[in-house]
């Protein structure tokens, strides 16, 4: 029996939009942007000679349209060089425009050479069989329902069996209500604020205190006590900003001023101004802006003279070695950044990584922190599928607690709060755009639920509990 299974690839051109408007986390819809969607290439049938009907009752096949994130029979050499038993869909969905696209495209480039690698090594094996991995990509287009959009068209068109997305907290939150909908599965590769712990999600990102309090910490103890905190007016950065602001409280530092920009607006220099009021003789800026708001931010501060030479010390949360290239060293030199993951890492496992990201994308190209955390979470589903023996959700979900990967950052375990263990480190802009490192704190344990906050102290999150309130309850 001859079984044919066609598989369709995607060609994507996306023409700049516009920014998204204030108020993201209200999720407003469209006011006028446009971008152009997919065009669908159909590729030939790819064929299983011989042997099918065994395959088929060990990987219950399914024809494309058909199952739910099930493996798909293929048969024969593959370009990669491999021979396959079946494939199984992924879906990546992230911002290949827009304002985000500055930061979003480095993550789903770092996650397709993962899928290349883990193909040219024979794919995730189930059951026995060889399985392909076929990533089906979207754009999110920096437009938080459009990821709520992509991710229903991902999970119910194309039957992907996971998919990996998203930058924003505003677009995990708007693609959240998805994935629990439809008990799938998301893998979430940023730093985020916490305060959040789903069954349906995967956090590979660092938790607040894996980047955030360690980095107030450092400057309390090595910079000063006069905070000003400034962001992109959405959910992570407020939600960030209010816990630094109870951690400053019980640290002994003070909040001079705060404020914030919409996401994608330049418009700078109200901000800048009232930095210089508050702080007229340097101190301490905490930077949460997102996309590419950082290159006006950057510029501005500069000609305004608050650089590093004269007393501020400025520690930004998102600003990584992709966006250095962008907005240019000379901007960023001498500011800071905390990460789990730099380029500058001297270990072999990080710079085998940076060398085979710059192998497939060019030399030019940089690694940083959240491409990293992309790359090590497919690595960590496809380890969690081949522990569970099945790419179904529930299936790997319960087999993913307690999966390590040697990372670049080094070795990371899942753990029950579906989040993993990061290296923390501080980290400050030299001339050449990389990062010298000048503080390791090793490896920290995630806390989803934060405790310098009233409304969540002594809360916690425990998904290997067979408990109805298992992603929040107190201790």
């Amino acid at each position: 029996m001859n079984v044919s299974v066609a598989r369709d690839t995607k060609l994507r051109v996306f023409p700049s939009i516009r920014s998204p408007h204030s108020g993201a986390d209200g999720f407003a819809q469209h006011l006028g942007d446009t971008f152009m969607h997919p065009s669908a290439i159909r590729k030939p049938s790819l064929r299983l000679i011989g042997g099918a009907t065994a395959l088929a009752t060990s990987l219950s096949l399914v024809a494309c349209g058909g199952g739910g994130g099930g493996p798909t029979a293929t048969g024969g050499a593959d370009a990669t060089g491999g021979n396959f038993d079946g494939e199984v869909k992924v879906g990546i969905l992230h911002s290949r425009s827009g304002t985000m696209a500055i930061s979003e495209n480095t993550v789903a480039e770092a996650e397709l050479m993962a899928i290349d690698e883990i193909n040219k090594a024979g794919g995730v094996a189930i059951d026995g069989k060889k399985l392909k991995i076929v990533p089906i990509e979207e754009d999110g287009a920096s437009d938080w329902p459009t990821f709520a959009e992509k991710s229903k068209k991902l999970i119910d068109q194309d039957k992907v069996a996971v998919v990996f997305g998203g930058w924003t907290s505003a677009s995990r939150k708007a693609m959240l209500p998805v994935y629990e909908s439809k008990d799938a599965f998301l893998y979430y590769p940023i730093q985020y604020e916490g305060q959040e712990c789903s069954k349906n999600i995967f956090y590979t990102g660092a938790t607040p205190n894996q980047q955030a309090e360690p980095a107030v910490e450092w400057l309390l103890k090595n910079k000063g006590k006069d905070f000003f905190l400034v962001g992109s007016d959405y959910v992570y950065p407020r939600t960030a900003n209010t816990i630094m602001k109870e951690q400053l409280k019980a640290q002994g530092g003070k909040l001079v001023g705060e404020d914030y920009l919409p996401l994608g607006n330049t418009e700078v220099a109200p901000i800048i101004a009232k930095i210089k009021q508050a702080l007229p003789n340097g101190g301490v800026i905490v930077n949460t802006l997102n996309g590419d708001s950082n290159v006006a931010f950057f510029k501005q501060m500069k000609a305004a003279g608050i650089t590093p030479a004269n007393g501020y010390a400025i520690m930004s949360f998102s600003i990584a070695e992709e966006e250095i290239a962008a907005i240019g060293p000379e901007y960023l030199e001498g500011t800071y950044a905390a990460w789990n993951f730099f380029q500058s890492l001297d270990t072999p496992a990080s710079k085998k990584f940076t060398a085979d990201f710059k192998a497939k994308y060019g030399d030019k190209r940089v690694t940083n922190d959240p491409a990293e955390a992309a790359y090590t979470m497919v690595y960590l589903w496809k380890l969690g599928a081949e522990k569970a023996n099945s790419v179904d959700d529930n299936k790997v979900r319960e087999a993913m607690v307690g999966v390590s990967f040697d990372a670049p950052q080094g070795k990371v375990t899942v753990q029950p709060n579906h989040h993993i263990e990061k290296l923390v480190l501080i980290g400050e802009v030299q001339k050449d755009g990389m990062f010298k490192i000048l503080e390791n704190k090793g490896f920290v344990k995630p806390v989803a639920w934060n405790q310098f906050v009233p409304e969540t102290k002594g809360y916690t999150c425990d998904h290997t509990q067979k408990r109805p309130d298992a992603g929040k309850f107190k201790l």
